[in-house]
């Protein structure tokens, strides 16, 4: 399989002149941004880029899909300008859902994931579907963005462990309010009493990017269902803001 690089490390970034434009199209969070924090917002995105490597799998690579990866890496983590991640060297864009073995279009079977992190051979690499990509930006009422939630799963293992609990964002006052109110809610979830989608039920890991997809994508609706959650996410992602 052929293997593009969109993006390589050590290469001069890219001027952003013509990113809004993009940028306004397809990220709704970006489009909310004052004209200050645009500008931020993708200093940020170039400086990420700048430092991973984005690689491509028998589809073109495009410039959209740099700035979408991007753009998804630096919302989780907007109000935290330090924040860099350490755990990550590549990003792999296939172009639509796999398996377990990175096998995609009728190359194999359980061909059911979107986007994951790697282990072992694929450490420090996330691998994404194209068509995935695409779509956590196309919609944003399903509250469902691969994108987002696979940098979550980075943002868990940041203290070495992806189990749900955000150590490098959340107080440790917080930890056990959170590890209760993950399991309330994953009980709602399993006997179907709940609008988070079901996977979250699964684990506390994919409660807590679930819920991220959701608070990212549809706050307001969070902060009326869910509110409990909502306030214990803005202590994660935007403390500065509470």
């Amino acid at each position: 399989m052929p293997i593009f690089n969109l993006f390589r490390k050590k290469t001069p970034a890219p001027s952003t002149d013509h990113w809004d434009e993009i940028l306004l199209e397809h990220v709704s969070f970006f489009k909310k941004l004052e004209p200050r924090e645009r500008l931020f917002f993708k200093l940020r995105m170039q400086a990420f880029l700048d430092e991973i490597e984005i690689e491509t799998i028998e589809t073109e690579p495009t410039e959209t899909d740099a700035l979408l990866i991007a753009a998804s890496a630096i919302i989780p983590v907007f109000q935290f300008p330090d924040w860099h991640y350490s755990n990550l060297k590549t990003v792999i864009i296939l172009p639509e859902h796999f398996n377990e073995n990175l096998e995609f279009e009728g190359h194999g079977n359980g061909r059911r994931i979107f986007g994951m992190v790697g282990t072992g051979k694929w450490n420090h690499k996330m691998i994404l579907s194209k068509e995935a990509l695409y779509h956590g930006f196309k919609n944003d009422t399903d509250k469902l963005n691969t994108a987002i939630h696979e940098f979550v799963h980075l943002i868990d293992k940041m203290d070495g462990t992806i189990d749900g609990i955000p150590d490098a964002l959340l107080e440790q006052s917080y930890v056990i309010p959170w590890i209760n109110l993950m399991h309330e809610e994953m009980e709602r979830i399993n006997r179907d009493k709940s609008d988070l989608r079901h996977y979250g039920g699964s684990s506390q890991i994919e409660f807590f990017a679930v819920a991220a997809e959701y608070f990212f994508s549809r706050p307001k609706l969070m902060k009326r269902k869910h509110p409990d959650i909502y306030q214990m996410l803005s202590k994660c992602f935007t403390p500065d803001q509470e």
